[in-house]
């Protein structure tokens, strides 16, 4: 696979690290790599947002027993890590939507360095979903 496009709805920890992590997966196999975070996603687009991300529902208390797996196998349990980790990786872009954007306070005051952006839903699709290999919805 030479290009995946991945579109990120979620923003509870357990929910947002696997897109992620797929993310990281094909980056590491030099496979092109597009994001875009909508709806509650969004929110990890920010410093705030991606450093502040908890397990919610029925899991929620088990998050600490998570966040000590992920480090005994030696990953950033800080999202805002994992992210940085993605854009150095050369292959990965991460995109705000920009209705998202606008509904959960997001915008180029707070928008993270590692972020391409904040583009339209309509673009990414037909500019990146449409055009990869593969896409996946989280």
């Amino acid at each position: 696979m030479k290009t995946l496009a991945i579109v990120v709805t979620e923003d509870a920890y357990d929910k947002i690290l696997i897109p992620l992590g797929f993310a990281y997966l094909m980056a590491s196999e030099d496979t092109q790599v597009d994001m875009l975070f909508v709806n509650w996603a969004v929110r990890a687009m920010t410093a705030e947002g991606a450093s502040n991300l908890h397990i919610d529902g029925r899991h929620a208390a088990d998050e600490d027993k998570v966040r000590a797996g992920i480090a005994k196998v030696g990953l950033p349990t800080d999202m805002y890590e994992v992210i940085k980790a993605l854009k150095a990786t050369g292959c990965v872009n991460m995109y705000a939507c920009s209705m998202a954007a606008a509904i959960f306070g997001v915008d180029e005051t707070n928008l993270i360095p590692e972020s391409e952006g904040i583009v339209g839903a309509a673009w990414f699709l037909n500019e990146k979903a449409d055009k990869a290999d593969h896409c996946q919805y989280f």
